[in-house]
């Protein structure tokens, strides 16, 4: 089998169009989700704490040789993504059960399994037993 003929069929696999899909959709919602939070969320709380912003926050290094800029440790912007990271796995939680709980109600009840028709062998038996309650 070449080369070619086995990419093709490994591309055109189920499987994989539907993790390109995936990740392109994600990707996508991604942006919202980044979007909700950087302009929708975060200026409020913003507001509440008066202001501050983290990415602003760093410590800078001395530069060791001269005419090197100095080295900055800018923790600020890990305390803001770690902030972010949070917030955007909160709003997914969030969607994701409420998307859960809609897919519940829209899953109909199990209806109740119907008793299997009795073999040949049963009714048989069946008969044989009405005939020997008769006798009696």
């Amino acid at each position: 089998m070449s080369v070619i003929k086995e990419f093709r069929e490994f591309a055109v696999r189920g499987n994989v169009v539907d993790m390109a899909v995936g990740i392109i959709i994600g990707a996508a919602f991604g942006k919202i989700v980044s979007s909700l939070v950087s302009d929708v969320i975060m200026p409020p709380i913003g507001w509440l704490i008066g202001g501050v912003d983290f990415s602003d926050l760093a410590v800078s290094l001395p530069a060791l040789m001269e005419g090197r800029e100095p080295v900055l440790i800018a923790y600020g912007k890990f305390i803001q993504t770690v902030l972010d990271f949070t917030i955007v796995a909160f709003a997914i939680f969030m969607v994701i059960k409420a998307l859960n709980r809609l897919k519940r109600k829209e899953e109909p009840a199990p209806e109740p399994a119907a008793e299997p028709e009795p073999t040949k062998e049963q009714l048989l038996l069946t008969e044989i037993r009405d005939l020997l309650k008769q006798q009696r």
